[in-house]
C-alpha cells in the first residue's frame, strides 16, 4: 500500500538517513557500520553533555538557594528550560549541518541546566513544606512525572502530524513559560531558614552505607528505565504490532508509575520500612528483565 497521506511528507526527509555501506565497513563491527558508529557517538554526546550538566549541579547547586532564594530559583529555571525548548523547536531552520549540531549541543546544556535548576528548588520547597509526610508527598509529585511520560508522547505526535517538527517544542515551551508565571503568582513564599543547612559534601553524603545503597538503587531504576526505552521498540518488531499496540506499550510503564507512586509512598509514611519496599522492586525489575529477554535458563521462545 502506497501511502498518499500529508504526513508522509514529513517522512520523506528521514529518507536519507537509511543506511547506505560506505567504503572502510568492514574495519567496524558487523552489526555497526562507520556511518551508524559516528551517528551513534554524535547523538550520545548530545545526552552525554545533558547529564555532565545535571550531575555537575547536583552537588553544589543546593547552597545557592539560601542566596537566591528557592521559589526564585524555581522560577528562573522554568524559563530557561521553556525558552531552550523553544529554540530547539525553531533548529528547523537551521540548514547547515555543523551549525545544527552545535546549536542542539548548545541548547541542549542550557536546558539541562534549566530544568536541573527548577527540580533541585521543587524538592528543597516539597521537603521543606512537608516534613511530616515526605514519602507520601514526592510520591503524589511523581504521579504528575508519569502523567508527563504518557502525554508528552501521545500530544507530540499529534502536534508533530499537525504542524511539523517545530510545533510541540514551541508548545511545550509556552506551556511552561506560563506554568512559571503562574508558579512566581501562586506558590508562598518560602523560608530559608527552614531549608536544612549543613556543612556536608556529597562524598561525606555518601559514606552513609543507606544514602549510598539508595542512590545505587535509584541508579538502577533509572538504567533499567532508559534501557527499556532504547531496546523495547526494536525487541517488540517481530510481533507485528499495530502502532497503536505498539504506542501502548510505552504508556504502560509511565501509566503504572503514576498509579503506583503515591500508594508506595503512602505506605512506606505509614505501615511498611522502605528497605522492604526497594528490595520488592529491585526484585521485580529483575524478574522483568529476565522475562522479556527471556533469559536462557527459562523455557521460553525468543
Amino acid at each position: 500500500m502506497v501511502c498518499q497521506s500529508e504526513e508522509c511528507h514529513h517522512l520523506e526527509p528521514l529518507n536519507k538517513y537509511k543506511h547506505e555501506p560506505i567504503p572502510g565497513d568492514e574495519m567496524a563491527p558487523a552489526k555497526f557500520t562507520r556511518k551508524q558508529w559516528v551517528t551513534l557517538f554524535a547523538i550520545g554526546s548530545v545526552h552525554f553533555s545533558s547529564a555532565i550538566c545535571i550531575s555537575l549541579q547536583a552537588p553544589f547547586y543546593p547552597q545557592e538557594l539560601d542566596t537566591v532564594g528557592a521559589k526564585l530559583m524555581l522560577c528562573i529555571g522554568m524559563i530557561i528550560a521553556s525558552l531552550s525548548d523553544i529554540s530547539f523547536g525553531l533548529l528547523d531552520y537551521v540548514d547547515d549541518h555543523n551549525t545544527f549540531i552545535t546549536m542542539s549541543f548548545i541548547l541542549r546544556m542550557t536546558e539541562s541546566l534549566g530544568s536541573t535548576s527548577a527540580l533541585v528548588a521543587a524538592f528543597s520547597i516539597t521537603a521543606a513544606v512537608f516534613q511530616d509526610s515526605v514519602a507520601t508527598t514526592f510520591a503524589t509529585i511523581e504521579v504528575f512525572y508519569g502523567v508527563g511520560y504518557i502525554v508528552g508522547p501521545t500530544v507530540g505526535g499529534l502536534l508533530y502530524a499537525l504542524g511539523g517538527y517545530k510545533l510541540p517544542f514551541i508548545v511545550n515551551g509556552t506551556v511552561i513559560m506560563c506554568t512559571a508565571v503562574v508558579v512566581l503568582m501562586i506558590l508562598p513564599e518560602i523560608n530559608n531558614n527552614s531549608l536544612s543547612k549543613n556543612d556536608a559534601t556529597i562524598f561525606s553524603i555518601l559514606k552513609v552505607p543507606a544514602v549510598f545503597l539508595n542512590s545505587v538503587s535509584v541508579v538502577a531504576t533509572s538504567i533499567s528505565m532508559g534501557y527499556y526505552a532504547a531496546t523495547l521498540e526494536p525487541h517488540l518488531r517481530q510481533f507485528d504490532l499495530s502502532p497503536v499496540a505498539m504506542g501502548l506499550m510505552f504508556i504502560i510503564s509511565g501509566g503504572t508509575y503514576a498509579m503506583i507512586a503515591p500508594v508506595v509512598g503512602r505506605l512506606c509514611d505509614r505501615w511498611i520500612y522502605p528497605k522492604q519496599v526497594i528490595v520488592f522492586g529491585c526484585l521485580l525489575i529483575m524478574t522483568s528483565f529476565m522475562i522479556v529477554g527471556p533469559a536462557p535458563f527459562l523455557p521460553l521462545p525468543t
